[in-house]
């Protein structure tokens, strides 16, 4: 079971790491995870204020953008929580809210601590961040923005493995071994088709691009297809 002294100390870690819990005063402007994936309006208005903060970027890429900063959140939150507590954290959206701060990652609470069904812990970790929350949120700006499934799966899993590299060097608590939890996520269908990863030293390298090198004065990310293709040419 994740406890809640347990996420005190995963927050630590960083805030893509923090997970507010337990009853606040000022929970009124959470919302449910669910109104980010179903209500049109709600996505637009977050992906424009992701566009402002990238400068004024294509929709588009504020879109990929807004995807892969969710994912590493969720991530972050769920292998750390699978890591630190022992246990996988049931991050089912009707229950997990969400809100926009003035700068940084999205703010997540959940009222009341729960862990996912039991199970084996990658199946837990699949099912909980890939496919109750990745999977709709992919819909949703495939459908409003044209995102394309290949980079919403290649942003997936470099959000995992950023999560991975993070935890690895910040977490010597006893417990699930990050990479081995990372790896066997990326060897799940359809993870498996988003690139390669190689464990010694930690590098990954993706088949499609997250289009943030099209953000003004931006440059290609360091797991990007492009950087490989690049060096072909």
């Amino acid at each position: 079971m994740v406890t809640r002294k347990a996420l005190d100390r995963l927050a630590g870690v960083g805030p893509y790491f923090a997970l507010s819990h337990g009853p606040r005063p000022d929970g009124h402007p959470f919302r449910p995870l669910t109104a980010l994936y179903s209500e049109p309006r709600t996505l637009r208005d977050y992906v424009t204020e992701v566009g402002r903060r990238l400068g004024g970027a294509h929709p588009r890429v504020s879109a990929s953008t807004l995807h892969i900063g969710t994912a590493a959140r969720l991530w972050s939150v769920a292998v750390g929580g699978a890591v630190l507590g022992g246990g996988v954290l049931d991050l089912s959206p009707e229950r997990l809210r969400w809100r926009v701060p003035e700068a940084g990652p999205i703010e997540l609470w959940l009222p009341e601590v729960r862990t996912a069904a039991p199970g084996d812990d990658v199946d837990a970790l699949h099912r909980t961040v890939f496919v109750a929350n990745l999977l709709p949120l992919e819909e949703a700006l495939r459908r409003e923005y044209g995102l394309s499934p290949q980079t919403a799966l290649g942003n997936a899993a470099s959000a995992l493995v950023g999560t991975v590299r993070v935890l690895g060097a910040r977490m010597t608590a006893p417990g699930p071994s990050p990479l081995a939890l990372g790896a066997a996520l990326l060897d799940r269908a359809p993870l498996d088709r988003a690139g390669v990863l190689t464990t010694d030293p930690l590098t990954y390298r993706r088949r499609s691009c997250c289009l943030y090198y099209r953000v003004p004065q931006a440059g290609y990310c360091g797991d990007c297809v492009l950087t490989e293709r690049k060096r072909r040419t």
